[in-house]
């Protein structure tokens, strides 16, 4: 009996390895049925009525209950085994002796196993051995039906593709309609990127799983609030939907009446110079976006980096907490006005936090923030994002994304004249020829398009070669340093304008031209250039003449740039009259056409100016303000500085010559002597 036993199990284990292996066909066959049981009644030539296809053949047989097999009949041929057909009474009859005998499987071996078994061992082990073998036999069972039944839908649904019917037409790639300014949610949360540099583990080895102490309002795609952050709650900032038009649809941020005494509050203490007093502003409101701003730079100016960021995103998750629900990141048809202050916040939220981004080596996430500001105003671009996105675009190699931004925006924006643009698109080229999965068919107009596109930006801008040299510590030979094309005169001659954009892109992006290769291809373009100089080739003086009339002076939002990417040598060369003015962090160069909702309201001082004593110990204090000193608008950037260092400096001479200063202990000798005098 035991040999028996063991005889029948060994066929059970078979049994077992043959159905499991026809549950993976059947797995497989259901697999790669699916598309097309989606297009079946749609575009099919044949209608499949209840009749034709049964529910048998999706569900497995029960013994004992009749059911309605699969009509082949109107098929040409029989199913098809080890390559010939059989005819269609032999499936149906072999299914049928498959589904009997796997019903009267379970009863025999039932009967043998108790016969077999002792009274003493009756027990818990019986049951068990009983219950795996009946779960042995209708597995299978269930799947020699399951094989069956979807062998013959996807026969079916062969025959009915190769029958000649409509086909759906495939859909273009994803890529190819979406906007050149689309944003990637995926993109946006830079631990993606860390990921796929340093390993899941690395990442998030050191975060403590998610504790349940604080609930925050919603899931935010720009930032991930933390739980050392204050609790959240509504400051008073929100957004409104302006209009929508051709598609573009407006937005606004919005103050309350509580927010805007907060913002009155921030506004006199940073014109106290004092942090601490934006400190305290915090305590009493944690999210008001300005204050978080100001003291990032602080906290990023006394070289506390990991503070300032934090203080950068809870700023930008403040503002993300009150998006309108039909505000989009992604879509790239929301505009934000820059002229309304309360939509610049968000604009240098964004940037600061992309910096801080770029720092921490995500540049491929600081690229999506970047496309994220171009796209709320991108034909006005008031932070210039165009100066700083073929540089993220190189640091992250999207050079397939540079050169389709400079193919369908050189038309109408001429990217060509800005020396940043100039120059990267033709190393995006060469960079692109570099790579070794590049067809052969490719490569060389790929490279040829590339030093075409440098030897027009070395005729174009020709002071940027020599100081470009100095960046990457290579010396020239003397043909090209001592030539005056190349030479210290090409340089100095550059206009003012120009010359700022030249150093804004060589501070930047200098060091991807260190690579031996690519100076090996500089020097032979460059080698190119002097040869067509030397020819006389007309298109060396009308670059030139384009140079004298384009780069006569720089708009407002190139400086503002300047100003926020705090390049030595771009700063350098700001000119006098943005150099001379107060720069507020929170609002640097505001535009002339600002739009006020609100405006702050003007502080009398409750000081007479006819006491200028008192004058002169009030204007000691950090909060001092002077009457008259304000215009109507109401804007911080209006402060007439020079007025009231005026009207201070008349007071103490006022003051000085009203005082008179005696020595205590003199008055007896002078009194006595002046009275020798008089007498």
């Amino acid at each position: 009996m035991t040999m028996m036993r063991k005889k029948k199990d060994q066929s059970g284990g078979q049994a077992l390895g043959a159905s499991g292996a026809q549950g993976r066909r059947a797995s497989k066959s259901t697999t790669g049925s699916s598309w097309h049981l989606k297009g079946l009644y749609k575009h099919s030539p044949l209608f499949l009525t209840p009749d034709v296809v049964s529910c048998s053949s999706l569900h497995p047989r029960q013994p004992g209950v009749q059911h309605r097999e699969i009509n082949i009949e109107d098929l040409e041929e029989g199913p098809v085994v080890n390559g010939e057909s059989l005819p269609t009474d032999a499936v149906v009859s072999g299914s049928k002796r498959r589904s009997q005998s796997g019903g009267a499987g379970p009863k025999k071996d039932g009967e043998e196993a108790g016969r077999a078994a002792p009274l003493e061992q009756s027990s818990t082990s019986g049951k068990l051995r009983k219950k795996k073998k009946k779960q042995k036999n209708k597995k299978n069972a269930l799947g020699e039906t399951l094989e069956n039944g979807l062998e013959d839908i996807d026969r079916i649904l062969e025959r009915i593709e190769d029958s000649g019917g409509p086909r759906r037409p495939s859909p273009q790639p994803l890529s190819a309609r979406r906007h050149v300014l689309y944003v990637e949610h995926r993109h946006l949360n830079p631990d993606t990127e860390l990921k796929r540099y340093f390993g899941a583990r690395a990442v998030l080895g050191e975060q403590r799983p998610r504790q349940r102490q604080r609930v925050y309002p919603k899931c935010t795609w720009l930032t991930t609030p933390k739980s050392t952050w204050p609790r959240y709650s509504k400051p008073g900032l929100s957004m409104r939907l302006l209009e929508s038009k051709k598609g573009l649809s407006c937005f606004a941020f919005e103050h309350s009446e509580e927010y805007q005494q907060t913002q009155h509050k921030f506004l006199a203490a940073v014109e106290s110079m004092e942090p601490n007093n934006i400190v305290v502003l915090l305590q009493t409101s944690p999210y008001h976006v300005d204050s978080l701003l100001q003291l990032s730079d602080a906290c990023r100016f006394q070289d506390d980096q990991e503070m300032a960021r934090d203080l950068a995103e809870r700023a930008l998750y403040s503002m993300e907490c009150a998006f309108h629900p039909l505000f989009s990141l992604t879509s790239g048809a929301c505009r934000l006005d820059y002229r309304r202050p309360e939509n610049r916040s968000f604009y240098l939220a964004l940037y600061k936090h992309l910096s801080f981004l770029e720092k921490r080596g995500c540049p491929r996430t600081a690229l999506e923030y970047c496309k994220l500001i171009l796209s709320l105003e991108p034909d006005e671009d008031p932070l210039c994002m165009l100066l700083l996105v073929d540089h993220l675009a190189l640091r992250a190699r999207s050079y397939e994304y540079l050169v389709r931004l400079f193919e369908e925006w050189e038309a109408h924006r001429n990217l060509s004249q800005l020396p940043n643009f100039a120059f990267s698109v033709p190393l995006a080229y060469f960079l692109l020829s570099q790579q070794a999965d590049l067809p052969d068919q490719e490569l060389g107009p790929t490279r040829e398009k590339a030093s075409l596109l440098l030897r027009q930006a070395l005729t174009m801008f020709p002071g940027v070669l020599m100081p470009l040299l100095e960046y990457c510590s290579v010396r020239p030979d003397a043909a090209v340093a001592g030539h005056h094309f190349f030479g210290p005169s090409a340089e100095i001659s550059q206009p003012p304008a120009l010359r700022q954009l030249v150093s804004l892109y060589l501070g930047r992006s200098h060091f991807l031209w260190k690579e031996a290769a690519t100076m090996s291809w500089l020097e032979e373009n460059v080698r190119e250039v002097l040869r067509a100089v030397d020819a006389g080739d007309p298109a060396v003086g009308e670059c030139e003449s384009r140079r004298k009339v384009l780069y006569q002076r720089a708009p407002r939002n190139i400086h503002r740039h300047v100003i926020l990417s705090e390049i030595k040598e771009a700063v350098a060369a700001l000119p006098p009259d943005v150099t001379t003015q107060s720069v507020m962090g929170f609002d640097p160069l505001p535009p002339p056409d600002t739009i006020y909702s609100y405006t702050r309201p003007e502080r009398l001082s409750p000081v007479s100016r006819g006491n200028t004593i008192a004058l002169f110990f009030r204007s000691l204090l950090p909060s001092y303000t002077t009457e008259g000193e304000r215009p109507e608008d109401g804007g911080a950037e209006g402060l007439d500085r020079n007025q009231g260092l005026n009207r201070l400096m008349l007071a103490v001479r006022d003051m000085m010559a009203t005082f008179h200063f005696y020595d205590p202990e003199a008055p007896h000798e002078a009194h006595a002597e002046g009275d020798g005098e008089w007498d």
